[in-house]
């Protein structure tokens, strides 16, 4: 494989101007689990093997069951997770894979019943921001395995 620039060198800059989007919305109404769940999903459509270790890891010690997290990408067809988290994991679904200029209303008015407007913001935002690290960590390779949990949190 060709040598790639190293994202815990060269590219920590970058990846450092994604962090102000990370304190915003650990401080944003949106909840923790949810919102890794949602980080999660998203990196199994992308297939960013680093942040399904990352957020795997985070949402054991956060006391997600093996169980979702093994059914997570036929969430659709399980009965175990709530009309919320339903709600955001179709939102996240629309927009990482885009297939129209708008996501469909019934997966807008599904999320806006469960997300207030700030939190359905907040909950984009970080749909845009775990789209973007996906995106750097396929680009440019990631040390997959390596994260411990708490890692980033200073961050």
């Amino acid at each position: 494989m060709t040598q790639r620039i190293k994202l815990n060198e060269a590219g920590q800059e970058v990846l450092r101007t994604l962090y102000p989007i990370n304190k915003y919305l650990a401080n944003s109404s949106i909840e923790k689990q949810l919102l890794a769940l949602v980080h999660f999903r998203v990196s199994q459509i992308n297939g960013c093997a680093f942040c399904l270790d990352m957020h795997a890891k985070d949402l054991r010690v956060m006391g997600e069951s093996e169980q979702r997290l093994y059914v997570l990408d036929a969430w659709q067809e399980a009965p175990f997770y709530s009309e919320r988290e339903r709600a955001a994991l179709a939102w996240a679904e629309a927009l990482t894979i885009l297939k129209g200029p708008l996501v469909p209303d019934e997966i807008y008015e599904a999320a806006r019943r469960q997300f207030s407007e700030k939190e359905l913001l907040a909950l984009t935002l970080g749909v845009i921001a775990i789209n973007s690290y996906n995106r750097l960590n396929i680009a440019f390779g990631a040390d997959v395995g390596s994260y411990q949990v708490g890692q980033f949190e200073q961050n």
